[in-house]
């Protein structure tokens, strides 16, 4: 039976991590300000999160009887990214409290799920239909038309896993280049912008939500996130009720991010969740009394949610493959705070770091 944590977990406590990231990193350093400790569970050495982290263990996800030694050792569990195996997660919620929490994960890591979420709780998404086959492919576009989106329903991240189908390419193509593999298809939006909200929901069903952000992205991955988005009001009120509707839905206690589309009409339409830090909030860190990663700690280990008011407006950038390269020009930028992973080794397409321009908050 899972150890119960209502009270806030004392100072010394260890809070596990699943993954060994960038973000697992961040969480670690924003819980050792707090007088914790944490223990990540990643499948090889070296990794970002595990050079700031008090204990480690190495050993596969399916790994069951490392999973439990690594339960053992904790107080509490949170992940860094829904790739983990949900078998998994549950070997270790059987013994200790995880947050965000497990049907949390379980929604994130299928697009079908996450999809039909949405739906349940009245949030609009995109048109979408579930395809098994290059016949359901083609049956699909005829119904949600073209151009059009085809999506893995698990694994994918970072623009991979996605075709997008233009007026000339075949179902059947379109099918081999995603693997044949089961999918989801969906309308392409012509949106205006892209927008996320990072929100937390306290143990007390508490919310604290960062003022929504504005997304760009260069081949498929977050390139810059501009706070605050430049929107109306009220698209940016029913953003964030978009956020802690999912967030109060899911039951989770942690730190949720939903990436939305506004279309040309005004519209907000989810379409992706993350319980998890992410991407688009790493600009917390330097903008905010309280970042992202800190909230998610204090979230998780039971504590009162802190201010999620920024002090600054802020650009973040991406330092993707050799962009990090140009750290010690970044380096010496006023106003440019630049943050690097520990990463040993620089690849395209691959984050290695970030840097986040502050302005004054107008």
């Amino acid at each position: 039976m899972a150890r119960s944590t209502k009270a806030p977990l004392a100072p010394g406590s260890v809070i596990g991590i699943l993954g060994g990231g960038q973000l697992g990193r961040m969480t670690a350093l924003a819980a050792a300000r707090l007088g914790y400790r944490c223990h990540v569970f990643v499948p090889e050495r070296g990794g970002p999160a595990e050079q700031v982290s008090a204990e480690a263990t190495i050993a596969a996800y399916t790994d069951k009887a490392a999973l439990a030694r690594f339960a053992a050792a904790i107080d509490v569990c949170t992940f860094e990214f829904e790739n983990v195996p949900f078998e998994s997660l549950a070997v270790i919620a059987a013994r200790v409290p995880v947050r965000p929490g497990v049907r949390a994960l379980r929604v994130s890591q299928d697009r079908l799920r996450e999809k039909a979420f949405f739906r349940s709780i009245g949030v609009p998404v995109a048109p979408f239909r579930a395809v098994r086959s290059a016949r359901a492919l083609a049956q699909a576009l005829e119904r949600i038309g073209r151009p059009a989106i085809l999506k893995t329903t698990r694994l994918g991240y970072d623009g991979k896993g996605q075709v997008r189908i233009g007026a000339r390419m075949a179902a059947a193509e379109a099918w081999e280049r995603l693997g044949g593999r089961a999918g989801v298809l969906e309308a392409e939006i012509d949106f205006a912008y892209e927008i996320s909200v990072v929100t937390a929901r306290a143990l007390d069903g508490r919310h604290a939500s960062y003022v929504p952000v504005r997304n760009r992205h260069k081949d498929g991955i977050l390139d810059t996130t501009t706070a605050p988005a430049a929107c109306p009001r009220a698209v940016a009120r029913r953003a964030i009720a978009i956020a802690e509707r999912c967030a109060r839905a899911l039951g989770l206690v942690g730190v949720l991010c939903v990436e939305m589309f506004v279309d040309r009409a005004g519209r907000v339409l989810a379409n992706e969740l993350a319980p998890r830090p992410h991407n688009s909030g790493h600009w917390t860190i330097d903008a905010c009394p309280t970042s992202q990663f800190e909230q998610h700690v204090r979230a998780v280990a039971g504590l009162p949610l802190g201010s999620p008011e920024r002090h600054s407006n802020a650009v973040m950038t991406n330092l993707i493959g050799e962009d990090a390269l140009a750290w010690p020009k970044l380096a010496a930028q006023k106003r440019a705070h630049l943050h690097l992973y520990g990463k040993d080794e620089m690849l395209a397409g691959r984050k290695m770091g970030h840097v986040t321009r502050l302005s004054p908050k107008r």
